[in-house]
């Protein structure tokens, strides 16, 4: 498995009192799986990818990525582990605007200290082969979302955390970019683990894990 979340529970404190946001959540994600993360508006999506991302703690239980417990690490670790373990693919593309598309496709994987590979042939597979001296500005959309995807991919990460990554793309490109996804993580051996509100989009994923209240439904 490249994660397993065990009886994970966070809370926040409100002027009433601790809000619990996560209750006894558990569930895994096999090397080279996809999995929708699904479920209405609060929740507790946002907070559990946050928590399995190490951008903030659970109060209980335990995330393990790829065999490291990271409620057991220091900020540094859980940075050190978001740079060369997980690969992270958000709504905003977050593109570096001065440097140009194979620049931007290569930066994660350079962070990480790894080669990034044939830039050639993933270009070619998110259809940017014609656009590599391009920046960010001279690019749809959905062309920003493919480098987006392809940066995060090229650095060869073992758990990709995508959150509604396609929402704000048309269904059809939407529908595009969730098979290059799959497809690129699939050949990498990458878990997938994806929020999306589509179930379109859910239903093409391997499995699904749905939230309620907080709650595994």
């Amino acid at each position: 498995m490249v994660l397993k979340v065990r009886d994970v529970e966070k809370s926040y404190q409100t002027a009433d009192g601790p809000q619990p946001v996560l209750r006894d959540v558990s569930f895994d994600l096999g090397v080279g799986q996809t999995l929708a993360l699904t479920g209405e508006s609060g929740s507790g999506k946002s907070t559990l990818m946050h928590l399995i991302a190490g951008l903030d703690a659970p109060d209980a239980g335990q995330i393990v990525i790829d065999g490291q417990d990271i409620a057991a690490m220091d900020d540094a670790a859980r940075a050190k582990l978001r740079r060369e373990t997980v690969g992270l693919i958000f709504q905003q593309f977050n593109l570096i605007p001065s440097l140009d598309v194979v620049s931007n496709l290569t930066f994660h994987a350079r962070l990480a200290g790894r080669d990034p590979g044939n830039i050639a042939d993933l270009a070619a597979r998110l259809g940017l082969t014609d656009h590599l001296s391009r920046y960010p500005e001279q690019l749809s959309g959905g062309q920003q979302q493919r480098v987006a995807i392809g940066r995060t991919l090229a650095a060869r990460p073992k758990l990709v955390l995508a959150d509604e990554p396609t929402g704000n793309l048309d269904e059809t490109t939407s529908d595009d970019m969730m098979a290059l996804m799959r497809d690129l993580s699939r050949d990498s051996g990458a878990g997938l683990l994806m929020v999306t509100h589509s179930e379109r989009l859910a239903a093409t994923l391997d499995a699904r894990l749905h939230l309620r209240a907080g709650q595994v439904a």
